[in-house]
């Protein structure tokens, strides 16, 4: 992005702001250049008219918000973070997934956007709950949540459909109280 980037939050190293159409060529740029770090957990849209769905899901349905995470150092996108899912009323939950790009993986960026979003969702958001489902395999994900104050909650079989299969999860969660004591 040229010129100062607005972020909806931001700490040391990173920034957060919402997916735009705008976005496309550099987010799949990103892609391509990590599917070895995604696969075989994450399948992020690779070619421009899957990132415009996408984003446009994203942008446009009240039940999904999209955040780049972005170096404030240049701006650049360092990964993305989703809350899907969103229930209003007594549930007040949202389900997150997101991805590192490789460039960025193992730099502590991701543990600081996720944080931010994390506090935006409840503070901003209203939200009460953010749950993550993680593949039991994916040590780095399960690293995040961790890190990031989510606390383990059970073991999902057959969860989600990834790559043309059922795949077992681990379900971590994290309310506002936890945060906010």
């Amino acid at each position: 992005m040229s010129g100062r980037t607005v972020y909806l939050a931001e700490g040391n190293l990173v920034g957060i702001r919402p997916f735009t159409l705008e976005d496309g060529s550099e987010f799949t740029a990103r892609v391509r250049e990590s599917k070895g770090l995604h696969q075989p957990w994450l399948f992020p849209p690779g070619t421009p008219a899957a990132y415009t769905s996408y984003a446009r899901r994203l942008i446009d349905d009240p039940t999904k918000a999209g955040f780049f995470v972005c170096e404030k150092d240049g701006g650049g996108i360092a990964g993305f973070i989703n809350i899907n899912n969103i229930v209003e009323g007594a549930f007040l939950c949202g389900a997150l997934g997101y991805g590192a790009f490789a460039h960025a993986a193992g730099r502590g960026l991701m543990s600081e956007g996720l944080d931010l979003v994390v506090r935006y969702a409840f503070d901003t958001l209203g939200l009460h709950r953010l749950e993550i489902n993680v593949q039991p395999g994916n040590a780095a994900s399960i690293a995040l949540a961790r890190r990031c104050g989510f606390r383990l909650e059970g073991f999902s079989p057959d969860f989600l459909l990834i790559d043309g299969a059922w795949r077992d999860h681990e379900r971590w969660a994290v309310t506002a109280d936890m945060i906010r004591t």
